[in-house]
């Protein structure tokens, strides 16, 4: 299940007071000692929770921005959407940090020519992020270990059916015609 952010968390400006002084978010804090909270939804999020918060969004952003570029990738061959790991932020919401995409990896019974195609499908899949996993990694390697056996197939297809050519082709020049 996906989450998302409601709206009603906006956290763009603030401004906190202080011995009944305004203090807004460009002055330095820490150097006057004082504790920045931030209002989230009737709670107050310390400054050290609010990294926690900005360092799962950055997290959640890049998981799924992987898993599109999988699914992007895979087309077809995706046997259903992303599907993520979560963890709760100090705000409340769920922020994925994880996620995977499951891709057919059979081969094509009785037609090298179309294992091949997937197998180069299923590697540009499992490579299709800007930063792929050891998983992904690996994925690509048995793809590629998957298309070195499709070609190897499709060779000795063509050699079979190169072989039997000659051979008609000798049958053909052994022709004799009497009269």
């Amino acid at each position: 299940m996906l989450s998302a952010i409601p709206s009603n968390h906006s956290i763009s400006s603030y401004s906190i007071t202080h011995h009944n002084e305004s203090i807004d978010k460009n002055d330095n804090l820490e150097k006057e000692g004082i504790a920045l909270k931030i209002k989230i939804s009737d709670r107050d999020v310390s400054q050290e929770e609010q990294k926690k918060i900005q360092s799962l969004k950055a997290r959640d952003q890049e998981v799924r921005t992987h898993e599109q570029a999988h699914l992007s990738a895979a087309g077809g061959l995706a046997t259903g959407g992303a599907s993520f790991s979560f963890q709760d932020g100090p705000d409340g919401i769920s922020y994925a940090i994880g996620g995977e995409v499951n891709i057919d990896t059979s081969t094509v019974s009785g037609d090298a020519a179309a294992t091949l195609r997937k197998a180069e499908t299923i590697k540009r899949a499992a490579l299709a992020p800007a930063s792929p996993s050891s998983q992904d990694i690996k994925v690509a390697r048995q793809a590629s270990a998957m298309a070195n056996k499709a070609m190897a197939e499709i060779f000795q297809e063509n050699k079979q059916f190169s072989d039997n050519e000659v051979k008609q082709e000798e049958n053909n020049n052994n022709i004799s015609f009497s009269v």
